[in-house]
């Protein structure tokens, strides 16, 4: 079975995570925990786990230096980002620096994980077919060498999305922006992100029009225009299915 570690600060969100689906039956063991990247690097460099799922943001080491340090240090453990509100920036990162897959803490559910997990289980599985017997017998690790999967056209997406996604996108638009064709970018984005691209720039806006439910007194109507929804019932549909409830009653549990 491939080796996970867990990185999380927040004991509630690391225990559900822990908790969400039966690891054995996915081909993982959960081997290690940590509540910072600190604490995680150290537990990697006595033993490197097969995959590390971590939280982007976190107090002392985030989840993107852990990345980097773990590759500064030759380690070629999968990792998986759990991610946030206005954590974009920071997915990309480690998106360039090799990491496997995101997922957004908010709409996090069993699919999701098990879709992420037999995605690892594969690349893993694969990586260690490729390797000599020589390697296989003396190295510790299954995992596949540091992969540079930093596509320029993929960043210039992500960033236009980030800037307009109150404006009307599709994936022909984006498709004409990147000046590829459609299926390629669709196939691409899927592969390199994890999603598809419209659940992507999906989540962007319910993420953004979660901020403007907390932090102001916007209507769902113009909350919904704010984010790129021109249709009442489309915007409450998708952000039911982002965050399990519809606009109103999130900002009525909040309160």
């Amino acid at each position: 079975m491939w080796k996970v570690m867990i990185v999380e600060d927040e004991v509630f969100v690391r225990e559900s995570v822990k908790e969400l689906i039966r690891w054995e039956e996915m081909n993982f063991t959960l081997v290690a925990e940590a509540g910072d990247g600190l604490e995680a690097l150290e537990l990697m460099k006595k033993e490197p786990p097969d995959l590390v799922i971590t939280d982007i943001m976190m107090p002392g080491m985030d989840g993107v230096e852990l990345l980097k340090e773990a590759r500064r240090a030759g380690m070629t453990s999968k990792f998986v980002m759990l991610t946030c509100i206005g954590d974009f920036e920071y997915m990309r990162q480690a998106m360039e620096y090799g990491a496997s897959n995101y997922i957004l803490k908010l709409s996090m559910s069993v699919n999701d994980l098990r879709e992420t997990l037999s995605k690892i289980n594969n690349e893993l599985t694969l990586a260690k077919a490729k390797q000599p017997p020589d390697q296989t017998q003396h190295q510790h690790n299954a995992a596949a060498p540091e992969r540079n999967i930093s596509h320029p056209e993929l960043n210039k997406i992500l960033s236009y999305i980030e800037q307009n996604y109150d404006k009307d996108i599709s994936v022909k638009s984006l498709a004409r922006y990147v000046m590829m064709g459609e299926n390629y970018v669709s196939a691409l984005f899927k592969k390199k992100i994890g999603t598809t691209l419209i659940h992507y720039l999906h989540e962007v806006r319910v993420h953004r029009a979660i901020r403007y439910l907390l932090e102001t007194d916007l209507t769902i109507h113009e909350i919904g225009q704010k984010v790129g929804f021109v249709n009442d019932n489309y915007f409450i549909k998708i952000f039911k299915r982002c965050t399990g409830t519809t606009p109103s009653q999130y900002r009525q549990n909040v309160k």
